[in-house]
């Protein structure tokens, strides 16, 4: 029974660890100027990005991944590679593409459900945890994704605000509910 209770405490508390740590890493981000620009750029491959002034959405959730030593640029081109008909064809590419398929949004809900775990999607405050990785899909369907911080709504005392660049360079908003939530997830290292 001891062991089991110590094995139980350690994978909680290695998973509590990864979860702070994305969150620190998230909200480290929210020091950095930077100007929403999702334009296609050919960039370095491993561990290439943009600009460091540039980015969208998903350069939160990619560049806080990286500053724990997780390049999603090389796992998710990894996993295209070997599995591009399972990843969403809606750009017409023919083959993956290292220098945008880790920025676009469906692709990282497809990586995260392949190699994260996928969580539930509901309407309670109570079921996302400082470390989820939210993908909503705002007005005219247009994908988008965040990092469920640490830091709790003003308006309702278990809902976390959420990291997130929605055009306005990385901000803390709450906004967990304010569109359809499509994907909850949970990634961190193995």
């Amino acid at each position: 029974m001891k062991s089991l209770l110590l094995l139980f405490l350690s994978v909680f508390s290695s998973v509590t660890i990864a979860e702070n740590n994305l969150v620190a890493a998230a909200k480290e981000r929210l020091k950095h100027f930077v100007i929403y620009d999702g334009s296609y750029q050919s960039i370095a491959y491993p561990n290439g990005d943009v600009d460091k002034n540039k980015g969208v959405c998903t350069d939160v959730v990619i560049r806080s991944y990286r500053s724990l030593g997780i390049d999603l640029q090389k796992s998710v081109h990894e996993d295209m590679k070997k599995n591009f008909s399972a990843y969403p064809q809606i750009w017409g590419l023919k083959k993956p593409d290292s220098n945008i398929d880790h920025r676009r949004v469906p692709n990282l809900e497809k990586y995260f459900q392949r190699h994260g775990t996928i969580l539930t999607i509901s309407d309670q405050a109570k079921d996302y945890q400082p470390g989820d990785i939210v993908t909503w899909r705002l007005p005219n369907n247009l994908p988008h994704i965040g990092i469920v911080s640490n830091s709790l709504s003003d308006e309702d005392p278990i809902r976390y605000k959420i990291i997130h660049n929605i055009g306005w360079g990385p901000k803390l908003d709450d906004m967990l509910f304010d569109y359809k939530i499509v994907g909850h997830y949970r990634y961190g290292p193995e």
